[in-house]
């Protein structure tokens, strides 16, 4: 609605500064003529909007002007309380800030909007790690974070898991990714990703350099750097790299597995259906297949197959007495 794009303008502009009609027009899906409208509709109203021309120029809110949270729909009001993860705020050292910016946001809100987020922040509770996992020892978090905020230069002893384990690494820290509970530093030059708990120690100065400042060497960061785009296409580049193999097998009804496709497209008479899987390695898929007992079949490749056939067979040797005798 042209409302709520009005509103949206206006705390771009607030957050971000000038940005150009065709920077506007991006971050909100529309047509820069409409971006053009829009403005003339905001000047109309009183709004202290200022446009420059050239290169450098675009549009900009009269220093010290700022919008009110009038337009906080309920929807996204409860969002606001829902992405407000306190536990990865508190791992940042931002914990009370983020309370204290609740609070502030909570007081300025309509009675009605305090209720729904009131009921939200009692009824859903985000909590990031794994159930079988231990919480990762990030001892050097807060040193990161400062890093990235402030672009500083980081010198730090890292453990890969190839050899040789313990590298030492110059790292320009673009952002921070909260991932399945676990810190990951996406850092240039490349960029490249680092875990953030597998950093054994970490200064700011360049330990090989008897000149180095206490003070720290600041990088420029990348203009147009995308840290949510470039962790997308991580992702995506490290599935394609991790699944280096294929396997073809019959799944029983009802059973599904990720990234599985159907082969021909068809149910089989008994109801089965038969499924290309993505693996990683032999041995890996060996035990991944075993977790489903006889609700899967492996037709390819022969060694996977095979591996699970005389698997299959040491089990029922092993287990064989029980249903000889029973099975108490």
């Amino acid at each position: 609605m042209k409302s709520s794009r009005l509103v949206s303008i206006l705390l771009l502009l607030q957050t971000r500064g000038r940005m150009t009609a065709a920077q506007l027009a991006e971050a909100l899906e529309v047509s820069v003529r409409t971006v053009y409208r829009d403005v003339e509709a905001l000047g109309a109203a009183g709004v202290p909007l200022y446009g420059d021309a050239g290169h450098a120029g675009g549009y900009r809110l009269l220093d010290g002007y700022r919008t009110r949270l009038t337009g906080l729909t309920t929807d996204e009001a409860e969002a606001l309380f829902l992405a407000g993860a306190p536990g990865p705020a508190a791992e940042l050292g931002l914990g009370p800030v983020l309370a204290a910016a609740q609070l502030k946001v909570r007081a300025a809100l309509p009675a009605e909007l305090r209720e729904h987020v009131d009921r939200i922040s009692g009824r859903f509770h985000l909590d990031a790690p794994g159930w079988y996992a231990d919480a990762d020892q990030t001892p050097f978090l807060h040193t990161v974070a400062d890093a990235v905020w402030n672009n500083r230069v980081l010198y730090a002893m890292y453990r890969r898991w190839r050899e040789p384990t313990d590298v030492r690494r110059r790292l320009e820290p673009y952002g921070l990714v909260l991932k399945a509970g676990r810190w990951y530093v996406v850092a240039g030059p490349g960029p490249r990703t680092f875990r953030v708990d597998q950093i054994l120690e970490l200064t700011t100065s360049d330990p090989t350099s008897t000149g180095a400042s206490d003070s720290g060497e600041e990088f420029v960061r990348p203009e147009g750097f995308d840290l949510a785009a470039y962790w997308t296409a991580h992702q995506r580049d490290f599935h394609d790299r991790l699944y280096r193999g294929e396997a073809v097998v019959r799944l029983a009804p009802g059973v599904t597995l990720a990234r599985a496709v159907p082969v021909n497209g068809r149910t089989e008479s008994d109801g089965w259906t038969l499924m290309s899987v993505p693996i990683e390695s032999v041995e890996h898929a060996h035990g991944e297949f075993l977790r489903l007992g006889a609700d899967v079949e492996v037709l390819a490749p022969p060694e996977l197959r095979d591996r699970i056939a005389r698997t299959v067979a040491q089990l029922a040797e092993r287990y064989g007495n029980l249903l000889t005798d029973g099975g108490d």
